[in-house]
């Protein structure tokens, strides 16, 4: 498996192709600049994602903060998930980098000498994007533009081919999606028990935000009896 990818006439590759020269024909300025954003700069940006999304919801409260919570704290963990997944895959796979099978590619980040297939960068940004997705939809959009950018980004620097960048995004989708069940029911206790907590409460729900109502057992009955006897 470990030859995946090796031939020229291979669509994956002439992507790449496509994809890295646009680097070659930027200016050196441009081309620093991808270079942060696709190593470190799109993953700062998912984590200061992630933290916006806990302050907006700390601050929203309601009935379902602490089940809200506990799906955004999945989001983070399903990506160290994933990539400890992705673990025995690039063992197996034994993808080299497109760079040690092809020529004329312009590699803007140097030290990759591990194997290829899945990209970890895309594997991480769509994971998280996902989990925020489950717990906010329109953060979730938001860090799906980024895992999306970042996969890009992958190929644009000549150290993944773009098969490596979807494969990366199956992943953290799979595992934040599939796992997602267990996790929330394992984590919402412990988002319950902090929110009582007076402690850990504020990390769960702002001061002054609105308050989760309590559910007396017969109490919703009891009311829409009354409002029947008031309609008759």
């Amino acid at each position: 498996m470990a030859g995946l990818a090796a031939s020229g006439s291979n669509p994956d590759v002439e992507l790449l192709y496509d994809i890295n020269g646009l680097a070659q024909d930027a200016p050196h300025w441009l081309d620093r600049v991808v270079t942060f954003i696709g190593e470190y700069g799109l993953l700062l940006a998912m984590v200061l994602l992630v933290l916006g999304c806990w302050w907006s919801l700390r601050r929203r409260g309601g009935e379902h903060a602490a089940p809200s919570m506990a799906a955004l704290l999945w989001a983070p963990l399903a990506a160290g998930v994933a990539v400890l997944v992705n673990v025995p895959i690039r063992g197996f796979v034994e993808r080299p980098r497109p760079f040690v099978d092809h020529q004329g590619l312009d590699v803007l980040v140097s030290g990759k000498n591990d194997y290829s297939f899945v990209s970890d960068h895309a594997t991480l940004t769509m994971a998280m994007a996902a989990g925020l997705f489950l717990a906010h939809r329109k953060f979730g959009i938001i860090g799906l533009g980024l895992a999306l950018l970042e996969g890009f980004c992958r190929v644009y620097l000549g150290v993944h081919y773009p098969t490596d960048v979807i494969g990366g995004f199956a992943l953290g989708t799979a595992v934040a999606l599939l796992l997602s069940p267990l996790a929330t029911a394992l984590l919402t206790p412990l988002a319950e028990a902090a929110e009582r907590s007076s402690r850990f409460g504020t990390l769960i729900r702002a001061r002054g935000a609105h308050p989760a109502r309590a559910v007396i057992p017969g109490a919703r009955t009891e009311a829409a009896a009354e409002e029947r006897d008031l309609a008759a």
